[in-house]
């Protein structure tokens, strides 16, 4: 979700001058859609774009506020409110530097163009050339893929507004209505060998995904085997460690991160979104009162680097709790040895006994 999040953080930060730097030629809407869990909806009202986003999905029976957006209408909402300009699309970060004689970070672009920044927040997704910057450890490889695709129904799909998750056979699924006629869906299933070279290829994905399906009702076959070609993607799994959103470094000077370069995590409690809309709220609320009081003359290192740290020590043990979480519900769903098992389920059982305890948090307000 790297460009709604870096749309947010300029949303937030009215007043500074800021640049969103966009690899892709335009707005995209990888993934075409996406859960937005309570506590994300929160941060939306925070955006004051949750009014404006409400009328265009059903909230989830049973979830609080849990709605399941399209990606494309999200982020409209959200850079629509942006002032002209603030958004450079095209724009790929080669690398990022310290500047030898203000040691504040110098990006170099594709194009060769250079900006120097007073503060770089790398919003830049799993792959991230901020976090390598930083020495945080890279995500480790799931043995899980993610599949995701989008069904419509001409005449309506008649179900009810319930998030639906099957798990059978290692192979677990989740569909969600976005209205009437429109559902979005999600898989996660073992990786296999022939995943790196079909997945480009969307009646190759349809196919291996069906396969893999053994045992899951008719109808879900049919929903898959009829969704919408161009919404069908495959990707590998990436994930933090619990342990490694502990211990992870992401301060550099005045250079961090947010968003999936920060805390990616496996899909099975659909925070990602959510905690990255967290992310915004949380280092607006930290930076915007060194960066815009009048008082504070020429800011220096030290006053943003303690901002950035203040952010850091308050994401830090949420990302932990949602990381664990993941992580145990995870290893429980993919483990074939018992013991594991047993350990998951006395983990959930201590530790993780709400089960939407995580989507009632607060991250506050601006």
């Amino acid at each position: 979700m790297s460009e709604a999040w870096r749309c947010n953080l300029q949303t937030l930060m009215k007043g500074i001058s800021s640049l969103v730097l966009e690899r892709s030629d335009a707005l995209r809407a990888t993934g075409m859609a996406i859960g937005i869990q309570t506590n994300g909806r929160r941060a939306l009202d925070q955006l004051r774009v949750g009014s404006k986003l409400r009328p265009t999905s059903f909230p989830l029976k049973g979830l609080g506020e849990a709605r399941c957006l399209r990606r494309s209408v999200l982020l409209e909402a959200l850079a629509s409110d942006l002032p002209s300009g603030t958004i450079r699309f095209g724009s790929r970060l080669l690398a990022i530097a310290m500047d030898p004689e203000t040691s504040y970070p110098i990006l170099r672009l594709h194009d060769g163009s250079v900006i120097k920044a007073k503060v770089v927040i790398g919003c830049d997704g799993v792959n991230s050339e901020v976090a390598n910057f930083l020495d945080s450890r890279p995500p480790r490889m799931s043995p899980t893929c993610n599949v995701r695709g989008f069904m419509i129904y001409p005449d309506g799909h008649g179900y009810s507004h319930d998030f639906v998750t099957i798990n059978h056979n290692h192979v677990f699924l989740g569909r969600v209505p976005l209205d009437e006629k429109s559902v979005y869906w999600f898989i996660a299933r073992p990786w296999t060998h022939q995943d790196s070279t079909i997945s480009k290829n969307s009646d190759l994905i349809k196919q291996s995904t069906v396969e893999s399906m053994a045992g899951f009702p008719a109808e879900i076959l049919e929903m898959i085997e009829n969704s919408e070609p161009d919404s069908l993607s495959l990707t590998g799994t990436r994930y933090r460690a619990p342990w490694d959103m502990l211990f992870g470094s992401f301060r550099k000077g005045t250079v961090t991160v947010a968003g999936d370069a920060m805390h990616v995590m496996g899909p099975f409690l659909g925070q990602g979104g959510s905690a990255a809309l967290e992310d915004a709220i949380v280092l607006a609320r930290c930076l915007a009162p060194h960066m815009t009081s009048p008082d504070q003359g020429e800011l220096s290192r030290e006053i943003i680097g303690g901002a950035l740290d203040s952010y850091i020590t308050e994401r830090r043990m949420r990302l932990v709790r949602l990381s664990a979480k993941t992580y145990t519900i995870g290893s429980l769903l993919k483990s074939t040895s018992l013991v594991v098992k047993l350990i998951c389920i006395l983990m959930i059982i201590l530790f993780f006994r709400d089960r939407f305890g995580h989507t009632r948090y607060d991250c506050g307000r601006l």
